[in-house]
């Protein structure tokens, strides 16, 4: 099957194409490198540029007509930034998003897999989330994923459009074969953070731990980046299927297990086998105390189920940030 992906350079993308490259797909790569990285492209079938280039789209959909679903991973995605730069995680998450649509349409392409987020739901007692859940987002970020899935379901029911929003909860972890990982110096989540603070000999900053859950620290759902990449294989085998007669449908791709911070940070004590200080700091602009998946709706439609555990995914992590200067030399050090 020949899939486009958007932002195929960034980190999703990237390893949803390695996923997609083992499985025998072809992988066709629109990126235009703003936060995605060029040497993930390397041998394979890659367009610089941007998602709302018309002329580009359509070079994409003329030199491949054979192309049968989008994997939409092309957005801007840290929370703090969000806060600070609205208008240009509007622009880049929501307008730009529309034109691709638009071509999209234009072009016949009827299957387009979204990459949203459980960023957009509502914090409860229990702090487990599924597909029904209310929906509360609190920062621009989650608020562009809202947006654009209420978007696409508008497009959808005017069009032949059909769409499949992929809620994403936290990934972690890299491609098993360090082909692909995170591509930033300084990723600005937990386990970046935890990274960051054991590389400088620094203690690692707790962003609140006044929170109402079991330990006063933010908990998230982390799942590994390779079976959230294996989740899309699965939802592209089986996306007509799961659609049916529905123009836009939401699966939430978590573990089923929520983690602290607090707990994180002992997993990674326990993966490193070293002790690591601690301090606690503000909450971050635009955080929330979190959630975590029921998954039901993934194991039943989809027929996936991740099986990497949170220390695999630390674990992986690691290996990646040891080997990573090799992939991407001007990020060494």
């Amino acid at each position: 099957m020949d899939i486009l992906i958007t932002g195929g350079a960034g980190f999703i993308g990237s390893t949803v194409a390695s996923a997609a490259l083992d499985a025998g797909h072809r992988p066709i790569l629109v990126d235009n490198l703003v936060t995605g990285r060029a040497e993930f492209t390397e041998g394979r079938i890659f367009y610089e540029g941007d998602i709302s280039d018309a002329a580009l789209l359509d070079k994409v959909f003329d030199d491949h007509p054979g192309i049968e679903a989008v994997v939409h991973c092309a957005a801007l995605i840290v929370v703090p930034d969000s806060v600070a730069r609205p208008v240009d995680y509007y622009r880049a998450n929501v307008t730009k998003t529309l034109e691709l649509v638009d071509r999209l349409t234009e072009r016949g392409c009827r299957r387009l897999l979204f990459s949203s987020s459980a960023a957009i739901y509502a914090v409860n007692d229990d702090f487990t989330v599924d597909e029904t859940s209310a929906l509360a987002p609190l920062s621009p970020y989650a608020r562009t994923k809202a947006v654009v899935e209420q978007m696409l379901a508008d497009v959808a029911a005017a069009t032949g459009l059909k769409v499949l929003s992929l809620r994403y909860f936290n990934p972690i972890g890299a491609d098993p074969q360090m082909r692909t990982g995170l591509q930033v110096a300084a990723p600005s989540h937990a386990l970046g953070k935890l990274i960051e603070a054991r590389r400088a000999g620094v203690p690692f900053r707790l962003t609140g731990d006044d929170y109402p859950t079991r330990d006063g620290s933010g908990i998230r759902d982390y799942i590994h980046v390779w079976d959230l990449a294996q989740a899309h294989l699965a939802a592209l085998d089986r996306f007509d299927a799961v659609l049916g007669e529905d123009d836009h449908r939401v699966i939430d791709l978590g573990t089923g297990t929520g983690t602290t911070v607090k707990e994180l940070v002992r997993a990674f004590e326990s993966v490193t086998g070293e002790p690591l200080d601690v301090v606690v700091a503000p909450r971050r602009p635009g955080d929330s105390a979190g959630a975590y998946a029921r998954g039901e709706r993934a194991a039943r439609e989809l027929g996936w189920s991740p099986v990497r555990s949170v220390e695999q995914g630390i674990a992986d992590t690691l290996t990646w940030f040891e080997r990573r200067a090799a992939v991407l030399p001007d990020l060494a050090g």
